[in-house]
Formats: structure tokens, C-alpha cells, sequence
């Protein structure tokens, strides 16, 4: 088709032979057909990592494990038995498998595993666990793609900026600003990335990216390209409240928003900011009943109707009246003088720490009688109880000086407003500025938690928040991914607010056990390199998410001393491993495969970590049948779990036969998700860069 703005149809439309200007026409428009229109940029060689655990074995492709050489070998064969010296195909001779390190490329088959490290059990029974994942993020991404295809409400990452002095790797090579293709080559790494997270996302998810000012602009046509039919848009976030000594990009940075065409935010959600509520727990554990006794009460709540009854007296009051003398460090919070029908709800943690309230007795009727208090009901240490939650001093006076904007209410729940710009036709803020969101907010909050600082401009864990509440369209439930989970800010924001607002948000972090550009090289002076212990120990994974992770939700730093009481939250953490085929084929790694089975079913509850003798298996939330010759008393129990409501959410048949696997979908209770997997079910998880095998 002609354009008559076009000079090359312009010129085209100029010949005089009839024939030669029709098949110019008809090549050019074929030109035009095949041309990408778009971001273009030079897709780099595929990446590749370094699996410091994996076997040595034939075929395989492996390096210098001391990093002396950048080249690569296949392994031949071995000179004998006992599989000690391995001969690498080319010019490689003869090596000790102990000098070795097995890589593969992206794009070869792998068979990824999980093996866990750390199970913490803080929360309900019935609460999603929070999982951890240290690996390439390529790699795990690839395994979730199996396990969560269309099922993320959420994704949230901070992957690296590209300044030049961020130090993130490529190729295991770490990229800075004298590399004349870093540009393309970051585009070339987040773009493989962007694509598996398109097909996890749900079709009306949500995909929020942090990025500098040096990749902002490429990000954002980067996104189009990959969600094409999606709609990006660009908030610009304050960081600082300082002057810009060198550029506006040391005061700002953006947050990338990708959402589907459904996606209209709320009025009483996401109004010209983003909204979240402003309930805080009120519960302050900084102090005891010793230097604060008349923060000590019990506050009685009608055990029916969960409405305020009353109050009791104060440990301070009791004392002055001679009802208590003994050490208020060994008060008892217990009172035999509730009145029929409550609850007394003492300041008592999940775990069964005693603190004290926030506010005196006359504070909080005052506050109940503004609305400003409310009571919902939860479980303490298994037993009924309620949650006593207050708007803070701080958010009231926002709320007089016009700061914070009331908006309404969510289920029931006020929410704020934060923010004031907007751009035309969106809701979507142009300037997003809060002190909450500052840079130096997330380095105290991390320092906090670890006694020091130890990643560098680590997310504000309000920041993280505003997006959960703002895009997350109020839902409580959020199953949210962050591929580039660094030091774990993602997943202590979200603890945080569903202790805060009592919902069930389960995250997904990845993140990686990098070691900086800098210490790298110290370490690499000192001879050592990726796969040694003292190197490991120095990773952002090892060092800082790990141990983040374990101290907020157990209350507990690394070094025995107390941190705060705790998050009532499930938590696992695991490594992303690399199986070998053979092995999974002979059954000795089911262990490693499990974890992706209880993730696909939702990651609740207990896992099946074992083969039953019986030939099968079942949880609340999934069940799997491992001998189709045992299908009768499966499906039964199968039948029963879903008549009495326990119904599970999945179901995986392990068998070959197509005809045996529609037996099984036809004895089964219709609405139940099933899962054909191949008795060698490792191949149901290889991944590679086309996608798994399902």
C-alpha cells in the first residue's frame, strides 16, 4: 500500500514502465512487511552460569573452576573408573574434576530442582508460606513458568539500573560504563526475562519495574514491545529530599507500570496516588510493663460481636491500689475479672511476647470514640482472640494538615490517599513523592534489622507497600513475584502488611548469591572464586536475604539478640539446584522435585516429600497419584476431600498413558485441576529458552 508522504513511494510512483514500478512497489512493500518496527538493539549471545555443585560428567560442558581462562570445553571422556581426570574435547588435555565447573548456556536443557534450607513455621496452619528462592533468576523463572503460568496478581522488581557503577553481571562478566554495548546488552538480558514474566502474570496482572534515569526511556519501549497489548505507563518516584548536586536522576527514579487494558484503578484504592490504609498494630514492644505499667490493660471485646465492652485497670492502677505488689517484669497478663460473654485482650504477641499497648486507657477511648480504633477478629497461639489496630498520631496530623486525603473505604477499611499529581486522562501519578519512599528509609530500615548496612540502596519498605495496596486493587490475597529480590525487601513489606491489615498475600522472591564488583575482586586477589565457601559467605544471599528473612519473621537476629516480636508468617527458604537426569530417572531425587508440586498447588500446608508405599498421596491443597493402579482409592479420597470442603486445588497423575490420565480425569470430582505428568517427571520441568515441556 502507497503512502504519498513517503519519498520512496513518491519516487516509485515517478517510473514509467508500468511493470518495473508495480514489482518496486510490490518488493518494497514486502520489506515493509518483514521490517521490526520498535526498539531495535543487538540480541547478545545467550548467557550462561556456573553450577559449582553440579557432577562432572561426559558431554558436559565445563571451565576452569579458578576463572584463569574465559574458555569452555565438552567433556570427552574420563582416563578411568574412577572418573578423577576428565579429557576435554579441542585443545583442552587432561584436568582434575576438582579444577573443574560444569556451565551451561541459556537456551540447553536444564532439570531444575529445589532443595530447602530453611523452614520457618511462625504463622497459621492455614497461611500461604512465603518462599525464597536463591538461584539464577533465568533458571527459576523458567520453573515458575511451569508452576505459576497465569496465576501472579503481581509482579514487582528492581533489577539493575545500568549506571555503570552498579557492578551487575552479564555473562559472568560484570558490566560497567566503559562497555560500549551495556545498553544493548541489558536490553538483551531483561528482555529474556520480561518474557517468561509475560506468560506467569495473570491476564489481569500487573507489573510494576524501579529503574533509573539512565534506562527509563529503553525500558518503557522495551515493555511495549513484550506487552504489546498491555498499557505501560511512567511515574516518576522522589528519592531524595535534597538538591540535585549532579542531575534531577540523583532525586528521582521511575516505576514502570504495566497493566492490561481492564485495569481501571478505584476511587477509594488509587485516586491521583496510591492509597493504603493507615492501620497500624498497636502493640509497642519497645517498652515493658516495668517503665510503662499504665500501658498495661486488658481491654475487653464482646466475644460474639467483636465490639468494644470495655476496659480494665492498668498494672499501674492496680498497684497504687495495693491489688498488685509484686515486680512488674513478672506481671501476668491474666485477669479472672473479665465480664461474661468477652474476650480480655491483653498486648500479647503471636508468639506470646508481652509488651505494651500505645496508648493509655483514656487515649484509647478517646481515639474509639473518633473512630480511629478498630477490632477484628484472629487467632492468638491457636486459641480466638482479636486484633486491636488505631490510625497513629502521625497519619491524624497529615490527615488535618491535607497531606493524606480520606478516600473512602475498602471492605469496610479507610484508606489515604498519598501523592497529588496526575497524569491527563490517567490515574496514575506524574510526580509520586513521600518521605516514606526515600532512599535513606530503606537503608535504615534494612540497617535495622541487620545492625549495618550491607546492600546498597536496598527498596523503602514503604515504597513497596504503596504498590501493593495501589495496584494490587485492594486485594488481600495477592500472590506477588520478585525476580531481582536482593536483600528481600519485597517479602518483609508484605509480612508487614498482612500482620498489619490481616490479609494472606504470599510473595515469591528470587534473588542470587552475587558478590559486588569491588569485593569480588578483593576476594579474587586473595584466591578465591564463585563456589568457595569464604566467597559464598560474602554473597547478597548468604549475608543479607537470608538472614533478613529469618530475623523478621522470627524476631531473632543471626546473633541471638532481639530484633522485635516476630511476623506471624510461614516462610521457606530453598536453592534453585540442577538435577541430573539419570539420578531423577532412578528415583533418587524426588526430594528435589516436591517442592515444584507443592508450589504449583499453591504453596500451603505440608508438602508431599515422598513416594507412599501406598501409590498416592494428599494434602488439603493438592494430590498426586503415583500408581494408576491404586486410582479407585484415590479418587475416593480424592471424593471425600472435596464433599466434606477440603477440596484440593490440583491434582498431578504421574503416567505415560494418555488413556490411563483420562481414566483418572473421569474418576475424579469434576472442578478439580488436573496435571498429567510423565513417569519420569523430571521432563515435565525441563526448562529451557523455548519453555518447559507442558
Amino acid at each position: 500500500m502507497t503512502d504519498d508522504s513517503n519519498v520512496l513511494d513518491q519516487l516509485i510512483s515517478r517510473i514509467d514502465d508500468d511493470v518495473l514500478r508495480s514489482r518496486l512497489a510490490h518488493e518494497v512493500d514486502l520489506l515493509r512487511g518483514s521490517r521490526r518496527f520498535g526498539l531495535v538493539f543487538d540480541r547478545h549471545l545467550p548467557e550462561s552460569v556456573r553450577l559449582p555443585d553440579h557432577p562432572i560428567r561426559k558431554g558436559i560442558r565445563v571451565a576452569l573452576r579458578d576463572e584463569s581462562s574465559t574458555e569452555t570445553w565438552v567433556v570427552d571422556r574420563f582416563t578411568d573408573r574412577t572418573r578423577e581426570m576428565a579429557v576435554l574435547g579441542g585443545d583442552g588435555g587432561e584436568r582434575h574434576v576438582s579444577e573443574l565447573i560444569v556451565v551451561r548456556e541459556f537456551g540447553e536443557p536444564i532439570y531444575p530442582g529445589l532443595r530447602s534450607l530453611e523452614r520457618i513455621e511462625n504463622g497459621p496452619a492455614d497461611a500461604p508460606w512465603h518462599v525464597v528462592i536463591n538461584g539464577e533468576n533465568f533458571h527459576a523463572l523458567q520453573a515458575l513458568r511451569s508452576t505459576h503460568r497465569g496465576k501472579v496478581d503481581l509482579i514487582y522488581i528492581d533489577p539493575p539500573y545500568n549506571t555503570g557503577n552498579d557492578g551487575w553481571i552479564y555473562n559472568d562478566r560484570y558490566v560497567d560504563k566503559a562497555d560500549r554495548a551495556k545498553s544493548s546488552k541489558w536490553l538483551s538480558f531483561m528482555e529474556r526475562r520480561l518474557l517468561i514474566a509475560r506468560d506467569i502474570l495473570r491476564t489481569d496482572g500487573v507489573i510494576c519495574i524501579s529503574i533509573g534515569a539512565q534506562e527509563v526511556h529503553r525500558l518503557v519501549s522495551l515493555c511495549e514491545q513484550v506487552f504489546c497489548t498491555q498499557v505501560v505507563q511512567c511515574i516518576t518516584v522522589q528519592t531524595s529530599g535534597g538538591k540535585p548536586s549532579n542531575g534531577l536522576d540523583y532525586m528521582h527514579e521511575h516505576l514502570v507500570v504495566v497493566t492490561s487494558g481492564a485495569f481501571e484503578p478505584s476511587a477509594t484504592s488509587f485516586t491521583g496516588g496510591v492509597a493504603r490504609s493507615p492501620w497500624e498494630r498497636m502493640t509497642l514492644t519497645t517498652f515493658t510493663p516495668v517503665t510503662r505499667p499504665n500501658q498495661a490493660y486488658p481491654i475487653f471485646v464482646d466475644a460474639k460481636t467483636g465490639a468494644l465492652h470495655g476496659v480494665g485497670k492498668t498494672l499501674a492502677e492496680m498497684i497504687k491500689a495495693g491489688d498488685y505488689i509484686g515486680d512488674p517484669a513478672d506481671f501476668v497478663f491474666e485477669t479472672d475479672r473479665t465480664p461474661a460473654g468477652c474476650i480480655a485482650v491483653w498486648p500479647v504477641t503471636s508468639q506470646g511476647k508481652e509488651c505494651v499497648w500505645r496508648l493509655i486507657p483514656q487515649s484509647f477511648l478517646a481515639d474509639w470514640e473518633k473512630g480511629l480504633i478498630r477490632i477484628t477478629p484472629e487467632k492468638l497461639r491457636g486459641e480466638p482472640s482479636f486484633r486491636i489496630q488505631y490510625i497513629a498520631g502521625g497519619n491524624q496530623k497529615k490527615i488535618r494538615e491535607g497531606v493524606l486525603v480520606p478516600s473512602g473505604t475498602v471492605d469496610g477499611v479507610p484508606t489515604l490517599i498519598f501523592g497529588k499529581g496526575t497524569t491527563a486522562g490517567t490515574s496514575v501519578p506524574t510526580i509520586w513523592s513521600e518521605q516514606g519512599h526515600r532512599t535513606s528509609r530503606g537503608n535504615k530500615a534494612l540497617a535495622d534489622v541487620l545492625g549495618e548496612g550491607q546492600f546498597p540502596y536496598p527498596k523503602p519498605l514503604d515504597l513497596i507497600t504503596d504498590v501493593l495496596l495501589g495496584f494490587g486493587q485492594s486485594n488481600r490475597d495477592l500472590t506477588v513475584l520478585d525476580f531481582f529480590g536482593g536483600s528481600g525487601t519485597l517479602s518483609q513489606a508484605i509480612m508487614r502488611l498482612n500482620a498489619e491489615d490481616g490479609g494472606s498475600r504470599q510473595s515469591i522472591l528470587v534473588t542470587n548469591n552475587e558478590v559486588g564488583a569491588t569485593e569480588a575482586k578483593r576476594l579474587r586477589e586473595a584466591g578465591l572464586h564463585p563456589g568457595d565457601r569464604q566467597w559464598e559467605e560474602r554473597g547478597v544471599f548468604e549475608r543479607v536475604c537470608r538472614p533478613r528473612i529469618s530475623t523478621v519473621v522470627t524476631g531473632v537476629r543471626p546473633d541471638g539478640s532481639v530484633y522485635s516480636e516476630g511476623f506471624p508468617a510461614n516462610v521457606e527458604i530453598f536453592d534453585l539446584t540442577y538435577l541430573d537426569p539419570g539420578m531423577v530417572r532412578r528415583g533418587h531425587e524426588f526430594e528435589s522435585v516436591a517442592p515444584l508440586m507443592w508450589l504449583e498447588g499453591g504453596a500451603h500446608g505440608p508438602r508431599i516429600d515422598e513416594m507412599p508405599e501406598g501409590g498416592w498421596a494428599l494434602t488439603d491443597t493438592y494430590g498426586v497419584l503415583f500408581d494408576v493402579d491404586v486410582l479407585t482409592a484415590f479418587a475416593e479420597a480424592v471424593t471425600d476431600a472435596a464433599t466434606s470442603g477440603t477440596s484440593p486445588s490440583v491434582i498431578f497423575v504421574i503416567t505415560d498413558s494418555e488413556a490411563e490420565y483420562q481414566e483418572a480425569v473421569e474418576r475424579l470430582p469434576v472442578g478439580v485441576e488436573t496435571v498429567q505428568l510423565y513417569e519420569d517427571y523430571v521432563s515435565n520441568y525441563t526448562i529451557n529458552i523455548a519453555g518447559g515441556a507442558r
